[in-house]
């Protein structure tokens, strides 16, 4: 069985030279997989699937801890006293 489709891909058929719309879900023959080259386009291998789901399952995770984020608040600006002017009595 053929890799599937996650996405819609316009594509130009190698032997035929005509443009292809192909929709999330179809498996295209091998000589038009050829011919999409971005790897967002296809859906998970079933493989994959597998070992990712033994890697969640199993030892509690593989990925490092965020770094944490501090709790510092951002240092306030000096404040300028303002002063007003008495006006001149007259």
């Amino acid at each position: 069985m053929g890799r599937r489709l996650a996405a819609a891909v316009h594509v130009r058929h190698p032997k035929t030279n005509e443009q292809l719309i192909l929709q999330p879900g179809d498996e295209p023959d091998d000589d038009l997989a050829g011919a999409i080259t971005h790897p967002d386009a296809w859906e998970p291998e079933e493989d994959d699937d597998a070992s990712e789901g033994e890697e969640d399952a199993g030892d509690g995770g593989t990925e490092p801890d965020p770094a944490p984020t501090p709790d510092l608040e951002p240092e306030a600006k000096p404040t300028r006293s303002r002063t007003r002017k008495q006006a001149d009595e007259q």
